[in-house]
């Protein structure tokens, strides 16, 4: 419970990431007084953004949602709408195709994202509006605030947190919350 200062709730919106000293792949992400570690792109951040070159937008994203691995994770309540993943659940990343950077089901040709991962990835994965509402052709797909991996590895152009970090930020989120890449 957060305390009330004057009788109004304080409601922090803004998220900031950026990049670690020293490397490029790692960033510090700032909410709320509180600093975390994260993992980001392999290629570090960049302002052209484009299909599979494995660097994290510098951008203002605001939070769509989620997705949980309900069988595997136990979140602690939130304002952001979450969705249990199934099995059939994909994410399309194929440029030329009509659902790019759009959730679709199995079977699934194109080329695509599997949102039930045995790695725990995405066992949280919130989706951020890079690309979505406004979409454009290879401008990158599927920029998730996600799970990290151990040992802090990049991503592919995520952003990625522990799962305390992640249940500590989680219980603040709703949609709209931006995510600023500096």
């Amino acid at each position: 419970m957060r305390k009330k200062t004057s009788g109004v709730r304080s409601r922090k919106s803004t998220i900031v990431v950026r990049a670690a000293p020293r490397d490029r792949r790692r960033a510090l992400l700032c909410f709320d007084g509180r600093t975390e570690q994260a993992a980001i792109g392999r290629s570090g951040l960049t302002a052209m953004k484009r299909e599979g070159d494995g660097a994290t937008p510098r951008a203002t994203m605001k939070l769509i949602g989620g997705f949980t691995r309900r069988d595997r994770v136990s979140l602690p309540p939130t304002p952001l709408p979450i969705r249990g993943i199934r099995r059939d659940m994909l994410w399309c990343d194929a440029p030329d195709h009509a659902s790019y950077n759009r959730p679709v089901r199995a079977p699934f040709a194109a080329s695509h994202e599997t949102m039930m991962r045995n790695d725990g990835l995405y066992d949280v994965c919130l989706v951020m509006d890079w690309n979505i509402s406004c979409r454009r052709r290879q401008v990158g797909s599927a920029i998730f605030f996600h799970l990290i991996r151990p040992g802090y590895e990049p991503t592919q152009g995520c952003i990625a947190v522990s799962l305390s970090a992640m249940k500590r930020l989680i219980r603040h989120m709703r949609r709209g919350m931006v995510v600023r890449v500096a």
